[in-house]
């Protein structure tokens, strides 16, 4: 399954965030930078399913429009994804992102993300928990691609389309 701009913006329409004027905004990038896309690009590969693709353009989309909400902080990722770089290389001696998935995924697991509980003012696993891998996850079952993923192709916000509108639930 490939995740699309489309679907970034239908996870933040989701999240109550104005995914028009994000689209609008679009092709005047420079909200982000390279490297906290690239740094969460990597993550997303880690958290999400393999049979995903398309991660790039989802992810920078939703940077771009993430950062238009309340509560989401560009310095606070920016700062996360130094600590997990600090940690890569401190421990494979590489960068995070020079890295491949399953060996990101060790250094989450390390650094303790994979059991923490998420909270934005927490200790520092707890902040990539919240900040990170479940705002990630949020976006990409919010979206209908992702929602597809887990059976759920019409998420909360996304309308389904004339075919959700005309047909019944499946009887199942």
């Amino acid at each position: 399954m490939e995740l699309t701009r489309r679907d970034a913006l239908l996870a933040l329409s989701a999240m109550g965030i104005a995914a028009g004027g994000v689209a609008q905004q679009l092709g005047d990038r420079g909200t982000v930078s390279a490297e906290v896309t690239d740094g969460t690009v990597a993550v997303a590969e880690v958290v999400f399913p393999s049979s995903v693709s398309g991660n790039r353009e989802f992810v920078e989309t939703y940077l771009d429009g993430r950062t238009e909400g309340d509560g989401y902080s560009l310095e606070e990722i920016a700062s996360l994804l130094d600590t997990i770089d600090r940690e890569a290389k401190r421990s494979t001696g590489r960068s995070f992102t020079d890295l491949t998935p399953s060996k990101r995924d060790d250094v989450l697991r390390e650094i303790g993300a994979a059991k923490a509980y998420p909270d934005p003012d927490g200790t520092v696993p707890q902040r990539i928990r919240y900040y990170l891998v479940n705002d990630l996850l949020y976006a990409l079952y919010s979206s209908p691609t992702g929602g597809e993923l887990v059976g759920n192709e019409n998420p909360v916000g996304h309308p389904g389309g004339r075919e959700a509108y005309q047909e019944g639930p499946d009887d199942e």
